[in-house]
């Protein structure tokens, strides 16, 4: 019999977002898995409303699924779907960091230096796991002062990257990112809108050249991002 999760603290619905969020992410539940409401539900110690809410936030973050006749699964991302986010980061992860070398204030630009250093210390894995604040790519696009790019890249595509980055970490290369992030933040720092723009779509554009490169003998193997 499955143990049933406790929580302390949010709503019912927000912890069982935040744990099935993570467990996706991180692979626990692999892609194309059915999300079983009664299973799920006396997994964690709630009545399917506040099951059903976490669902549709996952559904809003892209990574669940639904259909009439087969309910909620976790999505499934193939090649082209992971190089079409790639795309979509460059773009506008590059205009967030523009946006953040002109508006970010001096202690927020403190703040960065103070996590990359600490991030220089950290395993890999645990590197490649930073939520939110201890995410540099997160704080970044926060620091643009843009409603919309917060929304988007801290919002709606914010589990879709974070899926991106755990499934792809493990390619060759992918784990030199962080001489790149002190390049960035030192652009950042000498307000240097357009060289700062410059570097994190180079830094995204690396990594999704990196990723094609594996892709074949990912797909060969059929594992993509399973």
């Amino acid at each position: 019999m499955s143990t049933i999760i406790q929580f302390e603290g949010g709503t019912r619905s927000d912890r069982v977002f935040d744990q099935l969020e993570r467990e996706i992410v991180s692979g626990e539940i692999p892609m194309g898995s059915r999300l079983g409401e009664e299973a799920l539900a006396a997994r964690f110690g709630v009545s399917r409303g506040p099951l059903r809410e976490a669902l549709r936030q996952l559904e809003g973050r892209s990574l669940v699924e639904r259909t009439a006749n087969a309910g909620a699964r976790v999505v499934m991302l193939d090649v082209q779907d992971l190089i079409e986010l790639y795309e979509v980061r460059e773009s506008l992860e590059g205009l967030a960091t523009r946006l953040a070398a002109e508006r970010m204030t001096e202690a927020e630009l403190e703040e960065l230096r103070t996590l990359i250093k600490a991030q220089e210390e950290l395993s890999d894995t645990a590197y490649s796991h930073g939520v939110g604040n201890d995410d540099f790519h997160f704080r970044i696009a926060a620091g643009s002062r843009s409603a919309r790019l917060q929304k988007l890249l801290c919002g709606d595509l914010y589990s879709l990257i974070r899926l991106c980055r755990f499934r792809t970490w493990t390619i060759p290369g992918q784990r030199k990112s962080h001489r790149d992030h002190e390049r960035i933040v030192e652009a950042l720092c000498d307000r240097d809108a357009g060289l700062a723009e410059m570097l994190m779509r180079r830094h995204v554009a690396t990594a999704r050249e990196r990723f094609l490169t594996a892709a074949p003998a990912l797909a060969d193997e059929k594992e993509c991002l399973s």
